[in-house]
């Protein structure tokens, strides 16, 4: 049987780091603070990164098992952008001030008969660009890494088919004869 122990130790501290990297990412947005259209969107920014983040580390590993992440386009277009809309619009209408199209998006909302669950989604605004993070890092797969070619494994077919069809190796040495 085989034993994990290093492996789960790695995968523990990766993602304890990356949940301390997220807390400093949560605490900055904090110190940015969402008083002015600018600020607010900065702060969501971060928090957004800090889901990245964290999300980001259930990744890691696979890269230590000789995998690379790819964007899956069919999970980003069916996982990842109606997210990306219904995050970008509460964002948008829950915004501080009268920020970016902010007017526009609340009265489109009125108009849709959404507006009361835009306003109360909308109190979880850092909850939100967290998910935001979140779901981008999950719309990326871990998948196997393309195998280096050895040139004398690579040749092997083709030299066979040589010495089936009686043409000369590539050294000039003359083909073994069929039995």
């Amino acid at each position: 049987m085989r034993s994990y122990a290093m492996y789960d130790v790695m995968r523990g501290l990766t993602i304890a780091l990356a949940a301390g990297l997220a807390g400093l990412g949560l605490w900055g947005a904090t110190q940015v603070g969402v008083q002015t259209t600018g600020r607010f969107w900065l702060a969501m920014a971060v928090v957004a990164a800090a889901g990245f983040v964290l999300a980001l580390a259930t990744h890691v590993g696979t890269w230590t098992k000789g995998l690379r992440l790819r964007v899956s386009p069919t999970t980003f277009i069916v996982g990842f952008l109606p997210v990306l809309v219904c995050v970008g619009w509460i964002l948008l209408a829950t915004q501080p001030g009268s920020g970016w199209e902010e007017g526009r998006i609340h009265s489109w909302s009125s108009s849709l008969g959404i507006l009361g669950a835009v306003h109360s989604v909308g109190l979880w605004r850092g909850v939100l660009a967290f998910g935001f993070g979140v779901m981008l890092t999950l719309s990326l797969d871990g998948v196997p890494a393309p195998a280096p070619v050895d040139q004398a494994v690579a040749d092997e077919p083709v030299e066979a088919e040589r010495e089936w069809t009686g043409e000369a190796s590539r050294e000039g040495v003359a083909p073994r004869a069929r039995a």
